[in-house]
């Protein structure tokens, strides 16, 4: 059974720490490039980098956002992210609350 596409993505992004990753956060929803940042701290990374296993202390960004923003959004996280090659992993939501979603949509209208 096929659900249809709601028109917003959920964006999961990494950074160094909690402070990082809020004025990230602070930056893109002032730029009505998303509607609501979560800062999530404490996360440990286990990843290879560099022909190395390495393992950090992280923040997941979890980032509500309209689809027609999306591009915009992944650029300006490149443009202001401490990291060399930072995650940016943009989920479709299939569904939600109707009421959220037309939210999420209104705040990132440019």
């Amino acid at each position: 059974m096929e659900t249809p596409d709601s028109g917003i993505r959920t964006v999961l992004v990494t950074a160094p720490d909690a402070d990082a990753g809020a004025e990230l956060a602070r930056r893109l929803v002032t730029a009505r490039l998303a509607a609501c940042v979560n800062v999530v701290p404490g996360v440990r990374s286990i990843y290879r980098w560099e022909g190395e296993v390495r393992e950090d202390s992280e923040a997941v960004l979890i980032i509500k956002t309209a689809t027609s923003r999306c591009e915009e959004l992944a650029s300006r996280i490149q443009e202001l992210h401490p990291y060399d090659l930072p995650e940016v992993l943009v989920l479709a939501t299939a569904g939600g609350s109707a009421p959220y979603l037309a939210w999420v949509e209104a705040e990132t209208r440019p």
